[in-house]
Formats: structure tokens, C-alpha cells, sequence
């Protein structure tokens, strides 16, 4: 990976961060001091929770993918250690599905007269649900790359002893 892809992705990663940081920061602000500009419904109550929490999942994804970027530089992705934050991916996009699948419900009684829209917002938390299995499809590559690293420094191991 190179010099200016591994720093173009850093830098995306530091302004997503900081972006959810900073919406975090307005949501619960609004939620506990009680100047809800919208009246502060029990819907819209719930959808900020929930956007606090879903933006808590994807600042791990950010997190997690951030310390990948890391360990590509050194050289080390090859490891076991990676395992821990393709994880962190798969269970934080997890968790966004969960949330999306919140919001579809608090949703929902709203959308009464069409229907469909929280179908296609059901949807999109399956989609989100098959991004998760993809991960963990990549973790399962990942897996096999660690072993065969392993098999490979053992062979050259014996071949050095051969020699």
C-alpha cells in the first residue's frame, strides 16, 4: 500500500471521526439540555439515541480499520493479532444493522399510508447484515493467509536447517 493511498485514508478516517465526535457531541447536548428545537417527541428522542449509538459503531469501524492501515504499514496485517479488529468491524456493522433495524421501527407507525418504505428500509438493514458476512468472509481469507505465513516460515526454518 502505498505512501499516499495509506495517508488519503488517514486523513478520510481523522475527518469521519471527527465528524461523528462532533454529532455526537450536538445530539446528546440537545437530549440533555432540554432545548430541543423540533419539541422533543418521543420518536425523534429515540432517533437521536439511536444516532449516538449507531455513530459509536461506526467510529469502530473507523477505529478498527485505522489500526489495519497500521499494522499493512509494518507489515504485520499477516498476524493474528489483525483478527481482533476485523472483529470489531463485523460485530460494529452488526451493530449498525441492529440500530438501522431500530430506526425502522420507531419509523414505521409513521409510514402507515406507505408501507413500503419501511420494506425498503428493511432491506437495507439486510444489505447492511450481508456486508457484515462479507467481513467475515474476509476474515476467514485472512485466517488462511496467517496459516500459510506460518507454514511458510516453518518450512524455511527446516530448509535453513537443511542447508
Amino acid at each position: 500500500m502505498g505512501r499516499v493511498t495509506v495517508g488519503a485514508l488517514r486523513a478520510v478516517l481523522v475527518v469521519v471521526l471527527a465528524g461523528t465526535v462532533l454529532v455526537q457531541v450536538l445530539m446528546v447536548w440537545v437530549l440533555v439540555s432540554g432545548s430541543d428545537p423540533e419539541g422533543g417527541s418521543a420518536a425523534l428522542t429515540a432517533m437521536r439515541v439511536l444516532t449516538v449509538v449507531g455513530l459509536v459503531a461506526v467510529q469502530t469501524v473507523v477505529v478498527c480499520v485505522g489500526r489495519l492501515v497500521a499494522m499493512v504499514r509494518r507489515g504485520t496485517v499477516f498476524s493474528s493479532a489483525a483478527f481482533r479488529y476485523v472483529d470489531g468491524i463485523a460485530g460494529a456493522i452488526v451493530g449498525v444493522a441492529v440500530v438501522w433495524f431500530a430506526v425502522t421501527a420507531v419509523n414505521a407507525p409513521g409510514q402507515r399510508d406507505d408501507p413500503g418504505v419501511t420494506v425498503i428500509m428493511g432491506g437495507i438493514g439486510v444489505a447492511v447484515l450481508g456486508v457484515a458476512l462479507i467481513v467475515l468472509v474476509l476474515r476467514a481469507l485472512l485466517v488462511q493467509a496467517v496459516a500459510r505465513e506460518g507454514e511458510a516460515a516453518r518450512m524455511r526454518a527446516e530448509l535453513d536447517e537443511v542447508i
